[in-house]
Parts: structure tokens; C-alpha cells; sequence
């Protein structure tokens, strides 16, 4: 049977939630599925979902696994530089980052 530890080495997991403030919130409903889009087919990206929370449409739950640092990096470079980067400049972002492992752990 296969480790699933080992599939977790190399990659960064990002869990939590991003808060949308009102006067930005129909921009960035609008620019979701595209913005999804986008990140999906990034060189490394194993895993993205975004969802908008039924009970608070200003919160969208975040899920997001890349095969290593480089990917996740140069997927936040892309991200802060694009429409949604800029849309969602005054969101509050809740984030937990789960780096690769070092050797030997």
C-alpha cells in the first residue's frame, strides 16, 4: 500500500476563507469562475476549489494544493498581479499554509 504521506512531501496545501466587502462583492462573484479557471490550469496546481459560504455570501471558503513551493509561489505572483488580485485587494484573507516537508522529517 502506498504512503499517503509520501504524495504530502512536496506539496503546500492552503486551507481557510477570504472576506469580501460589500462594494467589491458582485465583482468578485462575477470574476470567480474564471479566476478558477485560470488557477486550474497553472503548471502545478493539484487541487483549487473556492466557494462562497451559503450562510455568509462574503465569505468564500478556500482549498488549494500545488506539487511544491515554486508552484504555489509563482501562483501567488500570477494571482496578485491578475483582475482578481486586484478585485480582492480589500478582502480580509484567512489562510493556513501547509509547506513541504524538509528532508529527514
Amino acid at each position: 500500500m502506498t504512503d499517503p504521506r509520501r504524495h504530502s512531501v512536496k506539496t503546500v496545501t492552503l486551507t481557510g476563507f477570504i472576506q469580501i466587502p460589500d462594494a467589491d462583492l458582485e465583482a468578485v462573484t462575477e470574476e470567480l469562475i474564471n479566476h478558477k479557471l485560470l488557477t486550474r490550469q497553472e503548471s502545478g496546481c493539484l487541487k483549487f476549489e473556492v466557494t462562497q459560504c451559503n450562510n455568509d455570501p462574503h465569505r468564500f471558503d478556500v482549498y488549494e494544493v500545488f506539487c511544491g513551493q515554486s508552484a504555489f509561489e509563482a501562483h501567488q505572483r500570477r494571482v496578485k498581479a491578475s483582475h482578481w488580485g486586484k478585485i480582492t485587494a480589500n478582502a480580509s484573507r484567512h489562510y493556513t499554509v501547509t509547506p513541504p516537508l524538509q528532508t529527514g522529517e
